[in-house]
């Protein structure tokens, strides 16, 4: 990555940071705070409303405001979403009330930059950079939700939720600033298939059973991450005996173990092309830390070896699922895939906000730990009919200006190739999509002899240009294996003498 993209990496990066640690800060400390809304205390169900409720508009939001950042610009959507979660948190900070605190969280959920965000990133970087830039913001995602449970406490002991909620304000306007003086200026904003959704495209993502039993699984660990913390700080303070403002002191070193001890399990995931059995374990973890919390939450032992397996268990889920997505979408379909993917892990929080609310408000703790147990074993059942993951990355090929006869004469050359499993050529875009095995195929000597392709004069290759191409690309699938190889000791077809592979 050049300098440019890495200061656009991290600066993006640190804005959806910033907004993540606004909302998830209240998480540990909400439930308690809301005691002391009012002559008598909300009611259970209200409590989780409030918690959950910023998901309900991100869901709704998110994806319209990434198409508008299409039309009137990336920066001019996120300073107006950030604008919007700001106005959120000063509504919230300002309420005395149940009712003005839910309506300032869902303001601060209509915020939603997710995907204008993501949007701005495939605008700064490369193709062939795209995906570390993702990962970038992705890892920030994760460090900032582990920061917003260990901090929220301590900020609850200083200056309150009504504080917390004034310091969320001030996040927003820095994000804001970050944006103006850290984000490189966009020089070209176009569609990007990889990174956007596409409205196009959302029929068949739908209709795709593995990617819709990945939607169910987001969705239901963050049901069961929000309804567990609208009663984990109860169990804290009234069944362990810790004081709210310690709370943060059980959470920090929970999590930055768990960080540490998920690590191994997706390597052996990825590597070790274990993924489905490292997924389906996970998920076991899952319903058996929500069993411990239900049979040990009046011990701060059981508790916190409970979340130590919870919060292992949801970071490897979080990494996996997104690359499950990656595996099993089209490759010209990737951020359309994403983009249900996220709507559904919010919606996944609204309601479990809710349900949590409502099973506290009936049954008690129990009734909460016991619920999220049972919605892990659904969740179990459910992966266990996955298909077998492909163990293929997404590529993608600039290869500008291209005829409908020579993209369908360079997908026919491509899908040849030992490790390319598919090819689809946009032939507005000049873009080649590509799903390929990365631990077969060398990606520079692919992107060489896809542009040698390309760009060649149509007397100079071999085949017979298909006719009657729809100019939007095709989509080609490798139904028999062999073929041409770009390993790293075999020279590619056509490659220039003394040309080193690239690593």
């Amino acid at each position: 990555m050049t300098a440019q993209e890495r200061r656009a990496a991290f600066s993006l990066a640190g804005i959806f940071s910033l907004r993540m640690m606004g909302l998830f800060m209240i998480l540990p400390v909400f439930s308690l705070y809301a005691e002391t809304l009012g002559e008598t205390p909300p009611a259970p169900v209200l409590i989780g409303l409030a918690i959950g409720v910023y998901g309900l508009t991100q869901a709704l939001f998110q994806i319209p405001f990434g198409m508008l950042s299409d039309r009137v610009g990336r920066k001019p959507v996120i300073i107006g979403g950030l604008l919007i979660f700001a106005l959120g948190s000063v509504v919230a900070a300002s309420a005395d009330t149940i009712g003005g605190i839910i309506f300032g969280r869902a303001l601060q959920g209509a915020g939603a930059i997710a995907a204008a965000v993501m949007a701005l990133a495939a605008d700064l970087t490369r193709e062939e950079h795209r995906t570390k830039a993702m990962a970038i913001i992705g890892m920030s995602i994760g460090l900032s939700f582990a920061l917003a449970l260990a901090v929220g406490p301590i900020l609850n002991h200083w200056i309150s939720v009504p504080g917390i909620f004034w310091f969320t304000a001030l996040l927003a306007l820095g994000g804001i600033a970050l944006l103006h003086f850290g984000v490189p200026r966009v020089v070209h904003s176009g569609l990007h298939r990889d990174a956007e959704a596409v409205p196009a495209f959302f029929g068949s993502v739908l209709r795709n059973k593995d990617l819709l039993r990945l939607d169910s699984g987001i969705f239901l660990l963050h049901m069961i991450l929000t309804a567990s913390f609208v009663v984990l700080p109860f169990a804290l303070r009234d069944f362990a005996g810790i004081e709210t403002a310690h709370h943060g002191y059980v959470y920090l070193p929970v999590l930055l173990f768990s960080l540490v001890l998920m690590v191994p399990l997706v390597i052996v995931a990825e590597k070790h092309r274990k993924l489905k059995m490292v997924f389906l374990v996970a998920i076991t973890l899952i319903g058996v830390s929500e069993l411990g919390l239900l049979l040990f939450h009046d011990s701060l032992v059981g508790i916190v070896l409970a979340l130590l397996a919870f919060f292992i268990a949801f970071n490897v889920l979080e990494a996996l699922l997104p690359s499950l997505i990656v595996k099993y979408a089209p490759p010209e379909k990737k951020g359309t895939a994403m983009g249900v993917y996220s709507t559904s892990q919010f919606l996944g929080a609204f309601t479990g906000g809710v349900v949590g609310g409502s099973l506290y408000g009936a049954y008690g703790l129990a009734g909460v730990f016991g619920a999220c147990a049972l919605a892990a074993l659904l969740w179990a059942l459910l992966a266990r009919r996955m298909s077998p993951p492909p163990y293929l990355s997404s590529h993608m090929i600039n290869v500008g200006s291209i005829r409908p006869a020579r993209a369908v004469l360079l997908e026919s050359e491509l899908i040849q190739i030992e490790g390319v499993a598919e090819v689809t050529t946009m032939v507005d875009e000049g873009v080649v999509y590509l799903k390929i095995d990365s631990k077969v195929i060398d990606k520079a000597l692919l992107t060489a002899r896809a542009l040698e392709i390309a760009r060649a004069d149509d007397g100079e290759q071999g085949g017979t240009p298909v006719s009657g191409h729809d100019g939007m690309g095709g989509r080609v699938e490798r139904v028999a294996s062999g073929g041409l190889s770009l390993g790293a000791d075999i020279p590619a077809p056509g490659e220039v003498a003394g040309e080193a592979p690239g690593k």
